[in-house]
């Protein structure tokens, strides 16, 4: 994909960033770069889902997790980074290697050492690179940026202080966590896009500095210019802070926690505020350029960069996410035009990924009717649920019905199966989605279980079985009004129709 190509519309990609960067991202094409990499070995970051009720899911579903642990690959790309990388990178690799040995946080840092070697060579010679860290290890990364952008461009190192989820409450033996840092660079500094912004005065600033009142009433303060003369500065005519390095007016989406930001919040733990990125969109970035996310999640730096005329390039290795991120789009920006590359738009793309990762098929099938995946760690069997579909037929309660995806052999037995599961579950109605097409015996045991009766008077089949083919033809399962399994985000601007282009 050249980079006129690459400018026409704004793209999904769904895969390995670093593969997708090689592969589809051409050299000094992108104007702004932001990435939030994980790094946490007892966290997750891509739990998509919340209950119906607005809650946090007993059964989230882990869909990008920290896996980055010494291995046959990181001795690998160790190598790469040997082989081909600028000196200066080699010896700050090897002495890393030295000091630090083989172990998580060595992996982790050549993960992201090939990585962001690859956004540099897409970042234009105006372009900015902001990377998001936490204290974990945010001191590694500062050295790997100082190395491979060089300590002369370095923009900023910004403090994000967010405040604390629990009121100031102490967390074990150390003070609670109320920030994070932001590694600002540039390509070539002088030559980056920056566009000076500034922040309101607060009201404490405003009563001790603003003092006087003229007769119409404005409010203003007295400044003593050169050569004694005293001019005054009217509130409504001064246009605030210049920003700081230091930025407090931003709070985090605590999804776990007493805030709670219900517009925007995905129930993503690591979800940062749309605010945040779109600061960061306009200082450096203009409207029409280009913005990457490389571990794009739930989107946000892309709803930012839409919200704000930029195009934008979105990466991640979940179908999860690519899933999230294509509802939350449509929901915010309907008619919004963008590509999706890398899933499956027939049947031998489904079966290609079907091979190459069963849980990414089940994720991706999940997908295709809405529905919400199922994973239970604490039940630790295999408890016949691949996912669900909530439904409301009558008010305020919410029923559901169980889902099952296989990419197999399928057979009458699994249909009876999932009767049983559908009555141990107390769920109204059942779901088979299957790669392979159901047999005559499977047709006639869904038939066989009847109908679910909505209060509205409508009948469902409490049994449906739906083949990818359908789904991809566009088929859905016959059900009352669904709930959605995320919160719907506010609209920011209405378009006529929807047109999403897909491609491989």
């Amino acid at each position: 994909m050249d980079l006129e190509r690459l400018m026409e519309i704004n793209t999904l990609y769904y895969g390995d960033n670093l593969k997708i960067l090689r592969k589809y991202i051409p050299d000094n094409s992108i104007d702004l770069i932001y990435l939030d990499p994980p790094f946490n070995s007892k966290a997750t970051y891509n739990v998509l889902f919340k209950e119906p009720t607005g809650e946090p899911s007993q059964a989230q579903i882990t869909a990008f997790e920290d896996t980055w642990h010494w291995g046959n690959e990181s001795e690998q790309t160790f190598q790469k980074i040997v082989d081909t990388a600028p000196a200066n990178v080699v010896e700050m690799a090897r002495a890393f290697r030295a000091f630090i040995g083989k172990n998580d946080m060595m992996a982790y840092l050549v993960m992201m050492c090939i990585r962001l070697l690859e956004l540099k060579r897409v970042l234009k010679d105006s372009g900015s690179i902001y990377l998001h860290c936490d204290p974990t290890a945010g001191h590694y990364l500062r050295v790997t940026m100082d190395t491979i952008f060089n300590v002369s461009n370095i923009i900023s190192e910004i403090v994000w202080g967010y405040g604390t989820p629990s009121g100031g409450r102490t967390m074990g033996r150390k003070p609670v966590k109320g920030h994070d840092i932001l590694l600002v660079y540039a390509k070539e500094y002088g030559k980056h896009t920056y566009h000076k912004i500034f922040t309101p005065y607060s009201d404490k600033y405003i009563s001790e500095r603003f003092t006087f009142v003229d007769e119409q009433g404005r409010i203003y303060r007295t400044r003593k210019r050169e050569g004694g003369i005293i001019t005054r500065q009217y509130l409504d005519e001064s246009p605030g802070v210049p920003l700081s390095d230091t930025w407090t007016d931003i709070k985090q989406l605590y999804a776990y926690h007493l805030i709670k930001r219900k517009e925007e919040e995905l129930g993503y733990p690591t979800q940062k505020p749309l605010a945040l990125l779109e600061r960061i969109v306009q200082v450096s970035s203009n409207e029409g350029d280009i913005v990457l996310d490389p571990f794009c999640g739930c989107g946000t730096a892309l709803v930012a960069a839409q919200k704000l005329s930029r195009k934008w390039v979105g990466i991640d290795i979940t179908h999860l996410a690519i899933s999230n991120m294509k509802w939350r789009l449509n929901k915010i920006f309907p008619g919004i035009e963008y590509k999706v590359v890398g899933e499956p738009v027939d049947i031998t793309g489904a079966r290609e990924l079907a091979n190459e990762n069963q849980y990414q098929f089940q994720w991706w099938a999940l997908s295709l009717i809405g529905a919400r995946p199922y994973g239970d760690k604490k039940r630790g069997a295999d408890t016949g649920i691949d996912g669900y579909v909530y439904f409301m037929d009558e008010k305020e309660k919410i029923k559901k019905a169980i889902v099952q995806v296989k990419s197999g052999g399928v057979s009458v037995n699994q249909i009876r199966d999932l009767w049983g599961v559908i009555g141990r579950e107390r769920a109204e109605m059942g779901i088979f989605i299957t790669l392979e097409p159901p047999s005559k015996p499977m047709e006639t045991e869904a038939i066989s279980q009847g109908f679910y009766r909505s209060p509205l008077g409508k009948d469902y089949p409490k049994m449906q079985i739906l083949t990818i083919d359908e789904l991809l033809k566009g088929k859905k399962p016959d059900i009352p009004p669904w709930v959605s399994p995320i919160q719907a985000p506010p609209r920011f601007k209405q378009a006529k129709g929807i047109s999403v282009r897909r491609m491989l």
